[in-house]
């Protein structure tokens, strides 16, 4: 059993939904990302995505996409990300996942990035750009490395492609709520609890509904037929009022709070 399991597992018998929180690394700096990513694990996040930042992040909105930069601009790579989550480890077990892209993952190396990032401490990856045909260098060393693969669904996913990634992944079903890219949206479609209900019956990992996530209500509403919401776009804007300044993790803690409480 994988961690990200014993967390479904966790949130499962006390009957809550879970919240998964992503926040790019090295936003604004390594230092005070990691005040972050402690701030959110403390407020209750069951689940972190760390993310690395790419020149050219193709799924994500204007928000994160001017947090990569902001990270990059800081210095931010791979590795950086591995040392981030090594020191986070070094104070907490909150499950993390690397969530990236491609290109940036090929270049370090399948298995030694997967091998470095077992010692670190990460306990998935979630590659938005690999689709699982393709991932045949990637997924065996990912598997070798006892890490789990999170596998992605969007709405125009056929259900004959939602099954096939439910067996190649591990962890749980990332599901897209929206067609687009990642953003703060005020509501989500009204075609998405029909959705999510369709794929969570067909599936035998734990769903998890993202992309627009930004209030408390919006969570509890993602996950009446999922078992979790995702939210990033939300809390990286938090990152972006605050900068290092000392009131972001607070602030970012006080809106963690708000989402876990919604989902109990």
């Amino acid at each position: 059993m994988t961690a990200i399991d014993a967390a479904f597992r966790r949130l499962r018998a006390s009957g809550e939904r879970g919240l998964v929180v992503y926040l790019t690394a090295g936003d604004p700096t390594a230092a005070a990302s990691l005040r972050y990513l402690r701030a959110a694990a403390d407020a209750g996040a069951d689940i972190i995505e760390v993310g690395v930042p790419f020149s050219d992040p193709t799924a994500d909105g204007p928000t994160i996409e001017v947090a990569s930069r902001r990270a990059l601009s800081s210095g931010m790579n791979v590795a950086g990300a591995l040392e981030l989550v090594r020191r986070f480890r070094g104070t907490h077990a909150t499950p993390v996942v690397l969530f990236g892209y491609c290109n940036p993952f090929y270049r370090y190396g399948w298995p030694s990035l997967c091998e470095d990032a077992r010692e670190a401490g990460v306990d998935g990856f979630l590659v938005v750009d690999l689709p699982f045909e393709e991932s045949g260098e990637a997924l065996p060393a990912i598997r070798k490395a006892g890490l789990d693969w999170i596998p992605l669904a969007a709405p125009t996913s056929g259900m004959a492609r939602v099954r096939a990634v439910d067996r190649a992944g591990s962890g749980f079903l990332y599901l897209i709520s929206v067609t687009g890219v990642t953003g703060v949206r005020k509501t989500l479609p009204p075609s998405v609890a029909a959705w999510t209900r369709k794929v969570a019956k067909a599936t035998r990992l734990p769903v998890a509904v993202g992309f627009g996530i930004s209030s408390p209500a919006m969570a509890a509403a993602a996950t009446r037929h999922a078992d979790a919401a995702v939210v990033g776009s939300a809390c990286v804007k938090i990152v972006e009022r605050n900068g290092r300044g000392p009131r972001g993790p607070a602030e970012l803690s006080r809106f963690v709070r708000s989402l876990k409480k919604a989902l109990r």
